[in-house]
């Protein structure tokens, strides 16, 4: 049997095995005494396990030299460390430090798009741009053409069509195409062609002048190399360029790819190399929390300012200010749809127009009854309903339906300007719906904007909020179900702390129920924890997340994938399959024989111990290094068990001296249900 073949076998055998040993492991941990408490070694490991994406070789034994409790405070403030490290790493992702309106300038959207080619917006005057939007213009009209059948491009006076040349086969004017479909097909195998041929002509270039060569291309042409920049080839393609070429030239394939695969790269190399771990910690938390789905149109482009401006800076700071600048963030304003809610009353839904008049004798006035309205949006209550449900009270937290709807009336008028072109929140009077509110028994007098932050300061200092966010940080922290009073106590700190997020947290941690022996590795790691712990205790070098994040879609766990806004779950039970736990041994052995393409992983035996001839050492060494020696019996024995097959550790009967596969040993280990667990 090819050895390919032996290795999915085993991983199938393996996973099976391990499945079994990881049940009989919680019992056991289930089992030890309240009385004992974990040793500075454990503490430690359980430290890197909850408050870190999983510790990096070496990260133990600094732990333990600097002490626990004083690591711990330090991750509590993390603008006290240094992350110049990570910060060079994320320097190649210009969309990172953009604003969402340089964004959309730099990497048009569909919409961006339409608005040139029907003349609304000049083509940019900068080159690199320039070529950026003749390429996706020309894959418009093209698109056009197979949906119409027709003429698409016309002889206007528009600046689209006074500096994109026609599509070759196409007629200027009204007409139809000259040659049928079939030839139209013909027409783009042979623009693949010429592009693969272009290709090689170009790879003898320096990156300058084969970057010039593809901006001096025609937009057909451009569009047909664009696919030909991915992957293998066009790693070497690419080799050499600055940053900002090669993203001008992935764009030409597909400028929205180009966000999203930064957004996504920008994470992972925060999770896996930053310093500051807690914080990116309760950056993943918070996001979930207050979920924002990257599918949804605009959303796609204010993300990155949304994670950055929004959710990292507040992550450990007052639960409040996140909650307002959430409720304010163009990107949840566009995903519940708030930024269309409209008032029944409001000036905007009567029709009434608008005009400078004393405000508060507009309101005092009598009020016109509503009008039906053609294209008018009316009362939304996504935002309300996800805001006591999901951000502040939870589902049992005492609200009803008439709260929901005097909390969308409140929060009508916070909207947005030109969400698809990178405009930012504002209030808008003339949407907001006049008149007296009533929420959860309180009286919400009218006041405009202010309306809605009364709200989210009664909401930010109810006790079922407390309670709720509480609830939710002892699961992601200590257990998938909680001790009830370690949460009354962390709710108890919340409301007298204003909502201190780092309070709730010192609470915490200084619990006897986080230290309990039966919190030792009893959480499971959600995928993205999984592959991300993986990569840190392998000492890999990541130089293209990206595959890393297709990985996540193949475990179900996309980043900013969760369509719901309830977010990812981080319970066990949403990630425990017998598949799932296949496809995380198959990760963990393709990972560690340097199969993810972008990663190259570590030695972290050293290269003498990687050479000993000796596999059960080969084993205790990678069992001490990816998980502090703590393995339990059942898995040391079934790994242990495969060490004997000449074919999977290498060694052949003429070689006894032929060193084992270090690389699947490893990886089996990585699978194993004790790094699974956290």
């Amino acid at each position: 049997m090819p050895l390919t073949r032996r290795v999915a076998a085993l991983s199938a055998g393996v996973t099976l095995a391990v499945t079994v040993a990881c049940v009989h492991l919680a019992l056991a941990r289930k089992k030890a005494s309240a009385a004992l408490q974990m040793d500075e070694h454990e503490r430690a490991a359980h430290a890197l396990n909850r408050l870190t994406f999983g510790p990096a070789p070496g990260d133990l034994e600094r732990v333990m030299a600097m002490g626990v409790d004083k690591w711990m405070d330090l991750q509590l403030h993390p603008d006290k460390i240094d992350d110049s490290a990570l910060t060079a790493r994320l320097e190649p992702l210009r969309t990172l430090r953009m604003d969402t309106r340089e964004i959309v300038e730099n990497f048009p959207p569909p919409q961006m798009i339409k608005a040139v080619a029907d003349g609304k917006q000049p083509l940019p005057s900068d080159s690199t741009r320039r070529a950026v939007y003749q390429a996706q213009l020309e894959r418009y009209y093209q698109r056009q053409e197979r949906k119409q059948e027709g003429p698409t491009r016309t002889a206007t006076d528009t600046t689209a069509a006074a500096n994109v040349a026609p599509a070759s086969g196409m007629m200027e004017n009204s007409g139809k195409p000259e040659n049928s479909m079939s030839d139209e097909e013909a027409r783009r195998r042979e623009d693949r062609l010429y592009a693969n041929l272009q290709m090689d002509q170009l790879s003898g270039l320096t990156p300058d002048q084969r970057v010039k060569a593809v901006l001096k291309m025609s937009p057909q042409e451009q569009l047909a190399l664009g696919p030909f920049l991915r992957g293998k080839r066009a790693d070497d393609f690419l080799a050499g360029m600055s940053p900002a070429q090669k993203e001008t030239l992935l764009a030409l394939n597909n400028p929205q790819l180009v966000v999203t695969e930064e957004l996504d790269d920008g994470r992972l190399l925060r999770d896996i190399y930053s310093q500051r771990q807690l914080l990116e910690v309760m950056t993943d938390f918070w996001f979930n929390h207050f979920n924002v789905f990257i599918g949804k149109g605009a959303d796609r482009y204010l993300l990155t300012s949304y994670e950055r401006d929004v959710i990292r800076p507040h992550a450990l700071g007052k639960f409040e200010d996140l909650l307002v600048a959430t409720a304010q963030s163009p990107a949840m304003l566009f995903y519940l749809d708030n930024w269309l809610s409209v008032g029944p009353h409001s000036d905007f839904a009567l029709g009434i127009p608008e005009r400078p008049i004393n405000m508060y004798r507009r309101r005092m006035a009598p009020r016109r009854p509503p009008r039906p309205k053609a294209n008018r949006s009316g009362l939304n209550e996504n935002y309300g309903r996800e805001l006591m449900e999901l951000h502040t009270l939870g589902v049992n937290g005492g609200y009803t339906q008439k709260d929901v709807t005097e909390v969308a009336r409140v929060f009508t008028g916070w909207t947005l300007r030109q969400p698809r072109e990178g405009g930012g929140f504002f209030f808008d009077e003339r949407k907001h719906d006049p008149g007296d509110k009533i929420v959860l028994g309180r009286r919400i007098k009218p006041a405009g904007e202010k309306e809605g932050r009364e709200v989210l300061h009664m909401l930010a200092r109810n006790p079922a909020t407390a309670r709720f966010i509480c609830t939710k940080l002892a699961v992601r922290f200590v257990s998938d179900d909680p001790p009830p009073a370690l949460v009354d106590r962390m709710a108890q700190t919340f409301l007298k702390k204003d909502g201190d997020i780092r309070e709730v947290l010192e609470t915490m941690l200084q619990s006897s129920e986080f230290w309990a022996p039966e919190a030792y590795r009893a959480k499971i790691k959600t995928p993205l924890e999984f592959v991300v712990s993986a990569v840190r205790a392998s000492g890999a070098d990541v130089v293209d997340a990206t595959p890393l994040a297709r990985q996540l879609q193949v475990m179900g766990m996309p980043l900013y994938g969760a369509q719901p806004p309830t977010g990812y779950s981080t319970k066990a039970n949403a990630w425990v399959n017998s598949s799932a736990l296949l496809d995380r041994m198959n990760f963990a052995i393709a990972l560690t024989g340097n199969r993810v393409r972008g990663t190259q992983a570590g030695d972290i035996l050293g290269e003498g111990t990687s050479r000993d001839p000796d596999p059960q050492q080969t084993v205790a060494g990678l069992e001490s290094a990816l998980l502090e020696g703590d393995v339990s019996k059942q898995t040391h024995d079934t790994i242990a068990a495969q060490l004997d097959d000449p074919r999977i550790t290498q060694r052949k009967l003429d070689d006894a001296a032929r060193p084992p596969n270090v690389a699947l040993i490893e990886g089996l280990l990585l699978g194993s249900p004790e790094f699974q667990r956290r």
